[in-house]
C-alpha cells in the first residue's frame, strides 16, 4: 500500500430481495406511475405498489445541488434506487466540492470498493459513529434535516479534534419499511448540505431494510500531515486546558424537549400544567419555532478549521471533541495522558440559550454531551489567542500530577469531578 487506499462501498444487495427507499431524482420533470411486483427474489411478496415518481422545478426559485422539490410519494423504492438517487445526489454534490476531495477519491459509489488516494507525507484518519433512532434522536422531536445533520456532524467533530481535513464519508442506514420516502430525502438533504459545506464526498455506504427504527452508521475518512495528529495522550503535567464555544446548551435542548413531554403525557403532574392547556399537539411534539433557540443542539457545528488553526501552530498537546460531557471527556484526555487535571467551575463557559439568553446550569455544562467543542491543552508559557477562526476560546484550567480530575467551586474547594456524561450499556 504506497498512496492509495480501498474501503467497502456501496453497492445493491445480491438477491435483490429488500424493498427499500429511494430519493427524488434531480432535473426536469419525470414519468409517475407505479409498477406491480409479485414477488421478490426470496419468494416474499412487498409490502405493495413500488412508486415511481420526479420532480419538477420550482418556477421562482433555482436551488442548489442539495435542494428539489418533491412530488409526494406513499411507497418505498427498491434498494437499486435509492442507491441510484443518492449516487445521482452525491455526483452533483462533488461537482461543486473542494478540488481536493475530488482527487483524493477516485472510485465511489457503484464499484465494490471506493478506491482513495492520498496526498504524500499524510496520515489517514478514520472515524465510525452510529445514529439510532431512540437513543441519540427521536422522530417527534428532531426534523429529519437535523438527524442527518447531527449524524454527519458527529463524525466530522472527531476529525477536527485530530486536527485534520475530512476527505470521504461512507453511510449505512437501515430503514423501518414503514418509514415516509420524505423523511429520507430530507434526511439526506441535512446530510449532504453539511457535506457540501466542508467538501465531502459520500463515496459510499450500504443500506438495509430495519425492523426496530432507524440506524444510519457513518464512516468519516480524513488526512493529517504525518505523525502530526493531535492525539488524546500528548497532556503533559503544567499544560493548561482550554474549551472552545459556550458548553450545556445542547443538554439544555433536550431538557426543554423532556419538559414538552412531560406537559402532553401527563399535564396534570406536571409543574407546567399551568401553560400545558396553551400548548397545542405540535408544540407538545416539539415542533416548535424554538429549535431555534438551540442551534448547538439541532444544527452542530463542527470546529474544522479551529481544530485545523490549533495543530499547525502548536497550540494543542492533546485534544477531544466534546460529545459525551465536559467531565467524561475531560478524563478520557487524563486517562490516555497518564495525568490529572484541576479545572474552576467560575472558569467554564456556560451556554446562553431561549430567547431570554439565559445561562445553562453548571451541572449540563459539566455532563451534558453533544456540544461538539474541542477541548484541549496547550504548554505552559505558549500563548493562546482568545478567539481562533471566530471561535471564543476560554482557559479553565490545568494537567496535573495527581490522577484524578478535581473540580474547584467558587470558594475554591475543590472536590473530585466524577465522570457523568453520556455511557452506553451504563445503568
Amino acid at each position: 500500500m504506497k498512496d492509495w487506499l480501498t474501503v467497502t462501498n456501496w453497492i445493491p444487495s445480491v438477491n435483490g430481495a429488500e424493498v427499500h427507499f429511494g430519493l427524488p431524482k434531480t432535473g426536469h420533470q419525470e414519468s409517475q406511475g407505479t409498477c406491480d411486483c409479485s414477488h421478490t427474489a426470496d419468494g416474499r411478496r412487498p409490502h405493495g405498489k413500488i412508486s415511481t415518481f420526479g420532480v419538477i422545478p420550482h418556477p421562482q426559485k433555482q436551488f442548489s445541488s442539495h435542494e428539489w422539490l418533491i412530488l409526494v410519494a406513499l411507497m418505498p423504492l427498491p434498494e437499486r434506487a435509492l442507491i441510484a438517487q443518492v449516487r445521482r445526489l452525491a455526483s452533483s454534490l462533488a461537482a461543486g466540492g473542494a478540488r481536493a476531495a475530488k482527487r483524493a477519491v477516485l472510485a465511489g459509489i457503484g464499484d465494490d470498493c471506493a478506491v482513495l488516494r492520498l496526498s504524500p507525507g499524510h496520515d489517514f484518519l478514520v472515524t465510525t459513529d452510529f445514529t439510532l433512532e431512540g437513543i441519540h434522536f427521536r422522530r417527534e422531536w428532531h426534523p429529519a434535516e437535523s438527524v442527518g445533520h447531527r449524524a454527519l456532524t458527529r463524525g466530522l467533530s472527531d476529525i477536527a479534534a485530530m486536527g485534520g481535513k475530512p476527505v470521504a464519508a461512507f453511510l449505512s442506514l437501515g430503514l423501518p419499511p414503514d418509514l415516509p420516502q420524505a423523511w429520507v430525502e430530507r434526511f439526506m438533504r441535512g446530510l449532504l448540505g453539511l457535506a457540501e459545506k466542508y467538501g465531502v464526498t459520500l463515496a459510499g455506504g450500504d443500506t438495509a431494510e430495519s425492523p426496530h427504527g432507524i440506524l444510519a452508521d457513518i464512516i468519516v475518512v480524513g488526512t493529517a500531515p504525518k505523525g502530526r495528529s493531535v492525539l488524546r495522550s500528548g497532556a503533559h503535567v503544567g499544560d493548561r486546558i482550554f474549551v472552545s464555544g459556550e458548553l450545556g446548551g445542547s443538554a439544555a435542548a433536550v431538557a426543554w424537549l423532556r419538559s414538552l413531554e412531560l406537559v402532553r403525557r401527563h399535564p396534570e403532574r406536571s409543574r407546567f400544567s399551568g401553560r400545558a392547556k396553551s400548548l397545542s399537539r405540535a408544540d407538545a411534539r416539539g415542533n416548535l419555532a424554538r429549535r431555534d433557540d438551540y442551534p448547538r443542539h439541532f444544527y452542530p457545528e463542527p470546529r474544522l478549521e479551529l481544530g485545523r488553526i490549533l495543530r499547525e501552530k502548536g497550540l494543542a498537546t492533546a485534544m477531544i471533541d466534546l460529545s459525551d460531557g465536559l467531565s467524561t471527556d475531560l478524563a478520557h484526555i487524563c486517562e490516555e495522558s497518564g495525568v490529572g487535571a484541576e479545572i474552576e467551575s467560575a472558569a467554564i463557559p456556560l451556554a446562553r440559550v431561549g430567547k431570554s439568553g439565559h445561562e445553562v446550569s453548571l451541572d449540563l455544562a459539566l455532563h451534558g454531551g453533544e456540544d461538539y467543542e474541542l477541548l484541549f491543552t496547550s504548554p505552559r508559557g505558549k500563548r493562546v489567542p482568545k478567539q481562533v477562526a471566530g471561535v471564543p476560546l476560554t482557559l479553565i484550567g490545568h494537567i496535573s500530577r495527581h490522577r484524578k480530575v478535581l473540580l474547584f467551586n467558587r470558594r475554591l474547594v475543590g472536590y473530585e469531578l466524577v465522570p457523568r456524561g453520556w455511557e452506553h450499556f451504563r445503568e
